[in-house]
């Protein structure tokens, strides 16, 4: 596999999305560590998600995200991709790494600095990278006070458009938009209609889905993937995690 070819991570996550939208729990190894993580993890892929990512807050150490990851592939067969927040929590115990570039930061730390010192870990630790424009919607919460950004406001389609076609042009082959953990409603559905029909890479939501309803309006708006954490942090794996993952289940067998 060269550099920068589609690796098997990938290949396998776009070979499920022929058959429709995908589901992905994260996981704070710091809130959820180790073994908390794994049973977290299990409960998830029980109930229908499709893989497993692992990050969240800010200064995560090697050592705990390495534990998280390895705990979590003996719990599951299901790929565990690291959500990063920097080249010092890079394990080589996942499967891949979500490559991502905050597009609407000021900060250019967070744009491409961070990335140039973290290629040679990822390429040395031989893992897997998949290149990534990451968007913050408003409200935006917590990932939009660190990183510094220029939040796209929810009732401008036409600029979260714009974003993602270039971040597609620019060869990154995700687009994530994000409204912020724990933002008290997701992404517009009208929003996300106006960047999937912007872009031909695969769409990812995720912040503030909480229920069924949610994930329902975003799987018919044209995400291709839900994301969620929070809910879990605060339930577990509990009704409304389980009917999420339903709508998911359900939209792919249509």
């Amino acid at each position: 596999m060269t550099p920068f070819a589609v690796g098997p991570v990938e290949r396998q996550l776009r070979r499920r999305l022929r058959a429709g939208p995908l589901h992905f729990t994260l996981i704070d190894p710091d809130k959820s560590p180790g073994a908390a993580a794994a049973r977290l993890a299990l409960g998830a892929v029980d109930a229908g998600s499709d893989a497993i990512l692992i990050g969240g807050s800010t200064g995560i150490s090697r050592s705990r995200m390495s534990e998280a990851a390895r705990s979590i592939r003996r719990a599951v067969r299901v790929p565990v991709v690291i959500f990063p927040e920097g080249p010092r929590s890079i394990t080589p115990d996942a499967s891949a790494i979500l490559f991502m570039s905050l597009l609407n930061s000021r900060n250019l730390e967070l744009v491409i600095r961070a990335h140039v010192r973290a290629a040679p870990i990822v390429r040395a630790l031989k893992l897997e990278a998949i290149p990534m424009g990451y968007l913050v919607i408003a409200p935006g919460m917590r990932v939009g006070e660190v990183g510094e950004a220029d939040l796209v406001r929810r009732h401008d389609p036409k600029t979260a458009a714009a974003y993602a076609l270039a971040a597609e042009m620019l060869g990154m082959r995700w687009v994530y938009l994000e409204a912020g953990s724990g933002a008290p409603a997701p992404v517009p559905a009208p929003l996300v209609r106006a960047v999937r029909r912007a872009v031909t890479v695969p769409v990812i939501v995720g912040g503030g889905i909480r229920t069924s309803y949610d994930a329902r309006s975003l799987l018919a708006a044209g995400a291709q993937i839900l994301v969620t954490g929070t809910i879990t942090e605060e339930e577990g794996i509990g009704p409304a995690f389980r009917s999420i993952v339903r709508e998911v289940v359900r939209a792919r067998g249509r």
